[in-house]
């Protein structure tokens, strides 16, 4: 059995104040978070999903950073987020096949949650 050469990709995005976000991450879209103050970094986990985030000071580096997370029911993630984000847009079907969902972290990090469009 071959071992694969690449594992998961996990997203490391820019942070201006690590408690807030990992607030955001843990209050508004579900994560379990763990801060490691004195490292300057935070983790978010939720089902098979990991984001990382570092302490950063510069606020374009953060509005120039996205991470594009696969889910499972687009639908599902759209109800449940439309709960707590009232600028929540609609799901885009986009030209390639996917449905896609933006939300915008406090930080100014894009976070596009996709699923595949069956045909059917």
């Amino acid at each position: 059995m071959n071992t694969p050469l690449f594992g998961q990709a996990i997203p490391v995005l820019a942070s201006l104040d690590l408690p807030r976000t990992l607030a955001f991450y843990q209050d508004t879209l579900g994560f379990k978070v763990r801060h490691i103050d004195q490292a300057g970094y935070g983790i978010a986990r939720r089902d098979g999903t990991e984001l990382h985030f570092w302490k950063c000071d510069e606020r374009h580096i953060a509005e120039n950073t996205s991470c594009y997370l696969r889910v499972g029911n687009i639908a599902a993630v759209h109800a449940e987020l439309r709960q707590r984000i009232a600028s929540l847009g609609a799901v885009v079907h986009t030209d390639w096949g996917m449905d896609e969902l933006y939300v915008i972290d406090p930080d100014g990090n894009l976070l596009e949650f996709g699923q595949e469009r069956h045909a059917g």
